[in-house]
């Protein structure tokens, strides 16, 4: 017995395949060629950001050793971690599909795995970061040093999150339409 209303069970195939057909028709390469790099771009761009405003914050606190708690220190280090880590793969898969969109670098399965990986990092720092801020901090009403600049990296962890969020959602369609078509996940986006 399926978990939805017979009455709909006709509808459902249909519906699903006009779904991924008009994916598939807004997902061209055409599309994807232009939106790649704009995306990836986007992507690096707040990471670097992100990574700039955490790691001046761990270096305030380290020369000072003015860390709220332990909690901070520890969660400023992840967001500095997963800020470059970001850097550095958004960078390698904007270069590698722009010079070469075919190779294995640019292939679905590894954009797949290396923004899964990421969209993990991205979700467990910002929501530990948000956690250590109590829900986000009002620096008006804060004693905390730097609480503007805290906030900033809260707010850019969250931004960096939906970004990769909508890569996700992405990759997926474009993973399920190529194994619909009969290929691999080891080819390229295009």
């Amino acid at each position: 017995m399926p978990p939805y209303p017979r009455f709909f069970y006709p509808f459902l195939p249909t519906t699903l395949n006009t779904l991924l057909l008009c994916a598939s028709h807004a997902i061209q390469s055409s599309h994807i060629r232009r939106g790649h790099p704009i995306f990836f771009g986007l992507i690096t761009f707040f990471a670097i950001i992100e990574g700039i405003i955490t790691a001046w914050l761990v270096s305030k606190f380290n020369n000072n050793d003015t860390y709220p708690s332990n909690s901070y220190r520890d969660r400023l280090k992840f967001l500095v971690f997963v800020s470059w880590w970001t850097v550095v793969f958004g960078a390698a898969h904007l270069t590698s599909f722009l010079v070469a969109s075919t190779n294995f670098v640019s292939s679905i399965a590894t954009h797949l795995g290396v923004w899964a990986l990421t969209w993990l990092f991205w979700l467990a720092g910002a929501a530990s970061f948000t956690a250590a801020l109590g829900g986000g901090a009002r620096c008006s009403h804060s004693s905390l040093t730097y609480c503007s600049q805290l906030v900033a990296a809260e707010a850019f962890a969250w931004i960096e999150w939906i970004l990769l969020s909508v890569l996700f959602i992405f990759l997926l369609l474009i993973a399920v339409m190529a194994l619909r078509r009969g290929d691999s996940l080891g080819g390229g986006l295009v």
